[in-house]
């Protein structure tokens, strides 16, 4: 990739290997960069070590999203959605174990799909994008059963709270619904907009994008905390008893769950679109959070106080 390619680079999704060793990336030219964190952050690590050991084209557009389950790199561009084993790609065989794509109402349609997560109770991938849809795809058998509609813009977000057998989707729209998977009904409708917040993320809805990031609590459907941080927050995690919240500007965002931002972190990319914490590894050596936007270059953290070096796609 030659440095106009690199200048107006975007990293938009990332994901960490089931084993927590290797960290996937998407980009706005449609290419996944696969990187060892492992050797990334070896004692013995070079400026090698932080480039991608595979990169290559999985969609014609970007890559808005990324999941791993257990085995497989699941991958979303433009009204698809990509498998890769994670067994291959670190074998440097970039052969998309299946595509698919969901049952839009017209062929000519093909909205992007911005969100992706999988329910573990039944088996099914979850996803929302540009046609304002959820579309339910059975792992097993690869076959789109239920669409839930009821947003009227296009979907940013996706969660699943288990135990309770419920989705929750964030839209454009300025909304969170609450469905139940079970019965593909919209239980409850959160009128986030009505709040001047947009955007969430997590079992208690965290939402952001435009004006204002807040924490909400689910059994009274009203906000408990909104944080005073400039620009559209575009991806918020809960670590601990933080938040951590990435968007327009340079900083990831730490803030405590009464409402204060208790510190603001600077990374390389001056816009940042997603956050990733690799926390499931027995290895502590990787469990680290990882930060891209507008740039090749994804920030690392050992510590959350300080960006420890960047990857470059």
């Amino acid at each position: 990739m030659g440095p106009v390619e690199h200048l107006h680079m975007s990293v938009f999704s990332q994901s960490f290997s089931p084993c927590g060793r290797f960290l996937a990336a998407g980009n706005n030219y449609g290419e996944i960069a696969v990187f060892s964190l492992s050797s990334a952050l070896s004692p013995d690590a070079t400026d090698l070590s932080q480039t991608p050991i595979l990169t290559f084209t999985a969609h014609e557009g970007p890559v808005f999203s990324l999941f791993s389950t257990d085995s497989h790199l699941l991958s979303a561009g433009n009204g698809e959605i990509s498998a890769w084993s994670w067994a291959e790609l670190i074998k440097r065989n970039t052969k998309a174990a299946w595509t698919r794509r969901p049952n839009y109402k017209s062929s000519l349609e093909i909205p992007e799909i911005n969100a992706m997560t999988v329910n573990p109770t039944e088996n099914s991938l979850v996803i929302g994008g540009g046609d304002n849809n959820i579309h339910i795809m059975d792992l097993e058998s690869g076959v789109f059963k239920s669409v839930l509609q009821g947003h009227t813009d296009y979907i940013h977000c996706l969660s699943v709270r288990e135990r309770e057998g419920e989705i929750l989707s964030g839209g454009e729209d300025g909304a969170v619904r609450i469905w139940d998977h079970r019965t593909g009904q919209s239980v409850h409708c959160i009128e986030v907009y009505k709040y001047e917040v947009r955007y969430w993320d997590g079992w208690v809805p965290l939402c952001g994008g435009g004006p204002s990031l807040s924490l909400w609590h689910l059994r009274s459907m009203s906000p408990t905390s909104i944080f005073p941080l400039s620009g559209c927050q575009r991806q918020a995690n809960f670590y601990q008893d933080m938040i951590l919240s990435v968007g327009e500007g340079q900083c990831v965002s730490h803030c405590l769950l009464g409402g204060e931002v208790k510190a603001q972190i600077p990374c390389t990319p001056h816009s940042l679109n997603t956050l990733a914490l690799n926390l499931n590894s027995t290895d502590n050596r990787v469990r680290v959070l990882t930060v891209g936007g507008s740039s090749h270059q994804i920030d690392v953290f050992t510590n959350l106080s300080y960006r420890t070096f960047s990857l470059s796609f």
